[in-house]
């Protein structure tokens, strides 16, 4: 491995890594943080269209010796590896307590069209989500639910703010997300598509256990989820084909998003592998 390159905290990279915290530097530069091991040593393995990911790599002395083969894998992947002290690194990081690895990439959402094309079976739509915590754990929920594609409106919140890609713990480098796409145009394109559209929300008409038993849930399937604290505005609900509550069998008052989610995108996936084997 070549020897990393010694970094100033003066230095003008380290300046323009800093400034990926906010939003329209992100857009500008189309470029976004991804911190501590896990989301790097995903970056490092991940590439759009033959295009690597992770371009710049800073690196504390301590976690390039811990993590000496994602050093690697970010060389092999062309990324340019910086060596900082903790300072500097505190300095680009957007965490209280840096794990002493922060790397710059590229974007990577796909277009909403190339999901479409890709005849997807199972979707997160995320509209009006705000908190970035609750997007990137949704990302997760879904990636680990084998969805195939996550879609967040142009009323959620960044894909790429710091919050959302720490929550995603390196499933932003997993599955398409499409970003920006109206609520409307998202539902239209997946219906469309052939993929049922059902709306989670807290209040629906529709009971997630009786849907299983009715055996509903098998088919192509889009989850839409709303925002935390008021759910989805009746305009998106009335968009969908089913309006469906998991249901709350003990006293708590309701689940958080990303909870909910995980419960539906679970017992899509479930229904999905079930009637995929009795075909």
């Amino acid at each position: 491995m070549v020897a990393p390159e010694l970094i100033s905290p003066k230095s003008s990279r380290v300046a323009a890594a800093r400034r990926l915290g906010k939003r329209n530097f992100r857009t500008k530069e189309r470029l976004f943080l991804a911190e501590g091991p896990q989301a790097v040593r995903e970056a490092a393995g991940h590439s759009t269209d033959g295009a690597a990911t992770l371009v710049e790599l800073f690196s504390t002395v301590e976690a390039a010796e811990r993590y000496g083969d994602i050093l690697e894998a970010a060389q092999k992947a062309g990324a340019r590896v910086h060596l900082a002290d903790e300072a500097v690194i505190a300095d680009i990081s957007t965490t209280v307590t840096p794990q002493g690895l922060v790397g710059v990439c590229r974007f990577l959402d796909t277009p909403f069209e190339e999901i479409l094309a890709a005849k997807p079976e199972l979707v997160a739509v995320l509209a009006h989500v705000r908190d970035p915590g609750n997007a990137g754990t949704v990302l997760r929920c879904a990636d680990a639910a084998g969805a195939d594609a996550v879609v967040l409106t142009d009323a959620s919140v960044d894909l790429y703010n710091p919050k959302s890609v720490r929550a995603s713990v390196g499933s932003h480098f997993h599955l398409p997300v499409a970003v920006g796409v109206p609520v409307e145009e998202a539902v239209r394109g997946l219906k469309d598509a052939g993929v049922r559209i059902v709306a989670a929300d807290g209040a629906g008409q529709d009971d997630l256990d009786d849907e299983l038993d009715k055996g509903t849930m098998g088919g192509p399937t889009a989850w839409v989820f709303g925002n935390e604290a008021w759910g989805l505005p009746e305009e998106t609900r009335a968009l969908a084909d089913a309006v469906v509550r998991v249901p709350i069998h003990g006293k708590a008052e309701s689940l958080n998003l990303a909870t909910a989610a995980a419960v539906c995108l679970y017992a899509s996936a479930r229904a999905q592998r079930r009637d995929a084997r009795r075909s």
